[in-house]
């Protein structure tokens, strides 16, 4: 009897946190229902790190070659379940990718309530401004590591919250562990440290020794599984996380990428990019300042979770942006800056409920319906990107390799009704080695480029071999057809198609 009544009192409290998260499983399954999850190149990475890790071949993908350029903890995560279910990835990630997504709304709505001025109606526009968001209906519609990450986030804006009410080793080293697991979700998760750290450095609470002593501690252990990953891909490898370039954008660039993102969060139109660089410098600037504003002039309010949320969005913005200004990669995007998403929605709003509640009646009811006026133009602007996205998906299916573009492929076609055109003895040359392997479930080697000599030695050498070459993925940077028949003089078509072909040499 006590059990079943604290199990009616945990629903009575987190009745509308529950529904919201429901209504984002749902959404998500919408999504998803037409072509299952979401699959990119990177995601072939997890899926193939998962089965390979089942399959005793350690942390590899596909072509058991060292999985270096991603931490090792998704594809682990997702090894232990495809271990436990027997459900593979593929399979499983619309129900899993689903429920994360509920946890993410879930714990959102229990951090709202612990707020210092909670406010029902701000909890149901955060809420459904989450399960409706354009932004992370597109994360949880792939199986990235994102999905994760941004649990991670949350779980770790709880324990901290824990953690500064009592400032002591235990809850400290909870915070830590919490960390270390991020940061091998995602090499991003080294903002988390930055958030700790900076968090511990400016509170007034701990006194110096304490402090120095306390952020020693924190960052030893956030740091001990990232620094493990790193010494396993650098004995794997000889490298950190794999091959890195100097960046080709510059600050102001990386900026204005930023900024449109954060435009599209507003659910502004492409129009007001010109407005991005404008946004970016704003909105960072008005966060530190909150942060110092609750550091040096507010202290009551340092040890809360506004101020906590406030905190990781200043590390992770400028993260993001320096190292996006230093080192190459994928330009600033919905998907890399996702993890800010809820940060940002809550650190754009929260002041407004004590606002408003500090005005005179009359005034008070003015701000009350306007604020509503916002948030319903705002869930409303959402509503109108998630129904033409959902309109495309529904004749489309989910961007990546499960929408109609591969699934109604002649090419992909041929290869699954034909699981026996290859013969294993001869190496197999692609300009897309992940969508190969998704389709065939065999590895590959990447055509040659012209500018490696290295790599057309060693493809000069093959006496025998296939390419397959896909039409969707064009990479001007890898050998053409032409080029290659110029070293294979005997390069003979076995099918081709409008979206691609398949050769022999």
């Amino acid at each position: 009897m006590p059990q079943n009544s604290s199990i009616r009192g945990f629903l009575s409290r987190h009745a509308d946190s529950l529904i919201a998260a429901a209504l984002g499983f749902f959404v998500l399954t919408f999504y998803t229902r037409y072509s299952g999850i979401g699959i990119s190149p990177d995601s072939i990475m997890y899926i193939s790190g998962a089965r390979n890790l089942n399959a005793h071949k350690g942390f590899t993908y596909f072509g058991d070659k060292p999985l270096v350029a991603f931490p090792l903890f998704f594809p682990t995560f997702l090894g232990i379940l495809l271990y436990i279910t027997g459900i593979d990835p593929v399979v499983m990630g619309p129900v899993l990718t689903g429920l994360i997504f509920g946890c993410v709304i879930f714990l959102t709505g229990f951090i709202l309530e612990r707020f210092t001025f909670p406010s029902k109606w701000y909890k149901w526009f955060i809420l459904l401004a989450i399960a409706l968001s354009p932004s992370l209906l597109e994360i949880y519609s792939m199986l990235w590591s994102e999905t994760l990450f941004i649990l991670w986030t949350l779980i770790f804006v709880i324990a901290y919250h824990h953690y500064i009410k009592s400032h002591t080793f235990g809850s400290l080293a909870i915070v830590a562990i919490i960390t270390a697991f991020a940061c091998v979700t995602r090499y991003a998760g080294v903002t988390l440290i930055g958030t700790g750290g900076m968090l511990l450095l400016f509170d007034p609470q701990l006194k110096l020794k304490t402090r120095i002593g306390h952020i020693a501690m924190f960052v030893v252990i956030a740091s001990s599984l990232l620094a493990t990953n790193l010494i396993h891909n650098a004995l794997v490898t000889n490298t950190g996380t794999g091959p890195r370039y100097k960046s080709l954008t510059s600050l102001s660039e990386n900026m204005h990428y930023f900024g449109t993102v954060m435009a599209d969060w507003f659910t502004l139109s492409s129009h007001q990019y010109n407005l991005a660089f404008t946004i970016t410098l704003l909105l960072v600037l008005g966060f530190v300042a909150g942060f110092f504003y609750h550091a040096f002039r507010k202290k009551t309010t340092y040890k809360t979770y506004e101020n906590i949320l406030i905190a990781f969005f200043v590390v992770y913005a400028l993260f993001m942006i320096i190292s996006a200004t230093i080192s190459r990669y994928e330009r600033l995007n919905n998907r890399l800056l996702a993890p800010l998403f809820i940060p940002f929605l809550i650190g754009c709003s929260y002041w407004v409920v004590p606002f408003i509640r500090k005005q005179q009646v009359k005034v008070k009811r003015m701000f009350y319906v306007l604020s509503l006026g916002i948030a319903l133009l705002f869930l409303y602007g959402e509503y109108q990107i998630d129904y033409q996205r959902y309109d495309d998906q529904c004749d489309y299916g989910t961007p990546g390799y499960t929408d109609d573009d591969w699934n109604k492929s002649e090419l992909i076609k041929v290869m699954k009704t034909h699981p026996q055109l290859f013969n294993p003895s001869y190496p197999i040359y692609n300009n897309a080695c992940e969508a190969f392997y998704f389709f065939t479930g065999k590895s590959s080697e990447y055509i040659p480029k012209p500018t490696e000599p290295k790599q057309l030695r060693q493809f000069d050498t093959k006496p025998h071999g296939y390419i397959v070459m896909f039409n969707n993925l064009p990479d001007p940077a890898l050998l053409t057809i032409p080029q290659i028949q110029q070293r294979k003089k005997q390069l003979k078509a076995l099918y081709q198609f409008e979206d691609g072909g398949i050769y022999e040499f």
